[in-house]
């Protein structure tokens, strides 16, 4: 018998540099239960294995280099392509300035390095 309160599986995408942290904590969240629906290094590289998915995901965790400008630019095109997916960026950048052009593109959140699994769980509810 069926309660109807079953949780529904949330799935993620993962766009970072290499990074053992980030690393950790995909593998972190994979093992409470959310889909890791792709992972990629550039958000080029997401954007093509994004528009390869025959789901999307919920929300696009990004570790990358905010002080790039392209990164910026090419961050811009992501949200414009894939509006309905949340996007929440993880860096050690702890400037104001990249926080506010982050929020401006429409990222939900903002995690500094040093964040944990449990820290990123409630970016992630409340994306």
């Amino acid at each position: 018998m069926e309660t109807g309160t079953a949780q529904k599986t949330i799935s993620l995408s993962f766009i970072n540099d290499k990074s053992p942290i980030t690393d950790s904590i995909c593998k972190d969240l994979a093992a409470s239960g959310m889909e890791i629906l792709s992972r990629s290094e550039s958000i080029e590289d997401g954007l093509s294995q994004l528009s390869s998915l025959n789901k999307l995901p919920k929300i696009c965790i990004i570790d990358l280099d905010f002080y790039d400008r392209n990164v910026l630019a090419q961050l811009h095109i992501l949200k414009t392509e894939y509006p309905s997916i949340k996007l929440i960026a993880h860096s050690d950048i702890d400037d104001e300035k990249v926080g506010k052009s982050l929020l401006d593109i429409g990222f939900s959140s903002y995690l500094l390095l040093g964040s944990d699994v449990e820290d990123f769980k409630k970016a992630i509810f409340s994306a």
